[in-house]
C-alpha cells in the first residue's frame, strides 16, 4: 500500500467520521429544539391567559409536530425581551408591544397572523359617575389606564385623549396604571378611579361572564378602529415552521367543534394574514405620545 494511497484512505475516515459526528449533532439539536415556546402579553390575569391558550397550544403540537409550551411572563417589557433574546419563540402581542419588539430588534422580528377583529379594534373608556358622559368630562378626574406597554388600555387611549385635546398628564388629577383590562374596570367598580380605559374584547368578555353589572360600570366612549393584536415570531425561524404555525392559524374554523372553541377562547371569528406595515399608525401615536424608548 503506498504512502499516497494510504493518506487517501484516512482523509475518507476523516470525512466519514466528521459526517457521522455533524449528523449526531443535528439530530441533538434537532430534539432538543422541538419545542415551540410561546408567550403572551400579561393583559388578563395568568390564569386566565393559560385557560385561553390550553386548546391552542394542543391544536399548533398537532399541526406542527413540535412540543408546545406556554411560558407566562411577568409585564409587558418581558414578552418584548424574551422573543428578543430567544427565551421564546412566538407571542401574542399587542400592536405596540409588537411595535417595541420590532425596533428594539431592528425588524428581526415577524408578525404572522391576527384576528379579523384586530384590523379594527377599539377601546372603551367606561365610568360610574354620572358626571363623565364624553372625553372632556374627564378633566379633573381620575383614570386607570392598563399595563404602560397596553396599545388598547394605554397607547391608543391615550392617543384619543390627546387628539380631543385633553393631555393626561395635565388635565387630569391622576392617573393610574392597573396592569391588565380586567383590573382596570375592578378599579372603577370599586371607586378607586372616576373612570378607565381598556379594549372592548375583554369589556365584552366580562359582562357576557357577568364580572361586572353594566348598569353599574357603563361605556361612555368608544374609540375609533385601529390594528392591534397578531401573534408575533423571530424572522429566522425556519421558514417551514413558519408556514406550518400560520396554516395551522388560517385553517381554524367555527364549523368545527375544536376550531370553535379554540375561536371562541380567543375571542376570535377567524385568523388572517398581516404584516409590519399594518402597524405604522400604531408607532407613529407611540412616537407622538412620546412612549416609543
Amino acid at each position: 500500500m503506498t504512502q499516497s494511497f494510504r493518506r487517501q484512505i484516512l482523509k475518507h475516515l476523516i470525512a466519514a467520521a466528521v459526517g457521522t459526528l455533524t449528523i449526531a449533532g443535528a439530530a441533538h439539536a434537532q430534539s432538543s429544539a422541538g419545542v415551540l415556546r410561546v408567550s403572551a402579553i400579561p393583559d388578563e390575569a395568568p390564569t386566565e391567559l393559560q385557560r385561553k391558550f390550553k386548546p391552542l397550544g394542543e391544536y399548533l403540537a398537532k399541526q406542527t409536530g413540535l412540543k408546545v409550551e406556554f411560558t407566562p411572563v411577568t409585564d409587558y417589557a418581558a414578552s418584548v425581551e424574551g422573543l428578543i433574546n430567544r427565551k421564546i419563540d412566538m407571542v401574542w402581542f399587542g400592536g405596540f408591544t409588537f411595535v417595541q419588539a420590532n425596533v428594539r430588534s431592528k425588524g428581526q422580528v415577524t408578525p404572522l397572523v391576527q384576528r379579523a377583529e384586530d384590523e379594527k379594534f377599539r377601546s372603551v373608556f367606561v365610568t360610574t359617575s354620572p358626571s363623565i358622559n364624553k372625553l372632556e368630562d374627564l378633566k379633573g378626574k381620575t383614570l386607570a389606564f392598563g399595563s404602560e406597554s397596553s396599545t388598547s388600555g394605554h397607547l391608543m387611549p391615550r392617543s384619543f385623549l390627546l387628539q380631543a385635546k385633553i393631555n393626561p398628564d395635565t388635565d387630569l388629577k391622576r392617573i393610574a396604571f392597573s396592569g391588565a383590562h380586567d383590573a382596570t374596570v375592578a378599579a372603577v367598580a370599586g371607586g378607586k378611579v372616576d373612570a378607565g380605559a381598556l379594549n372592548i374584547s375583554v369589556w365584552e368578555k366580562l359582562v357576557e361572564g357577568k364580572k361586572v353589572d353594566p348598569k353599574q360600570v357603563r361605556v361612555f366612549y368608544t374609540t375609533p378602529g385601529y390594528f392591534d393584536y397578531n401573534w408575533t415570531v423571530r424572522s429566522d425561524m425556519d421558514p417551514a415552521l413558519k408556514k406550518k404555525i400560520t396554516d395551522a392559524f388560517l385553517a381554524l374554523d367555527e364549523s368545527t367543534p375544536q376550531g370553535k372553541e379554540i375561536l371562541e377562547l380567543q375571542r376570535a371569528t377567524r385568523f388572517v394574514p398581516t404584516k409590519t406595515a399594518n402597524y405604522g399608525a400604531i408607532e407613529a401615536a407611540a412616537r407622538n405620545a412620546g412612549l416609543l424608548k
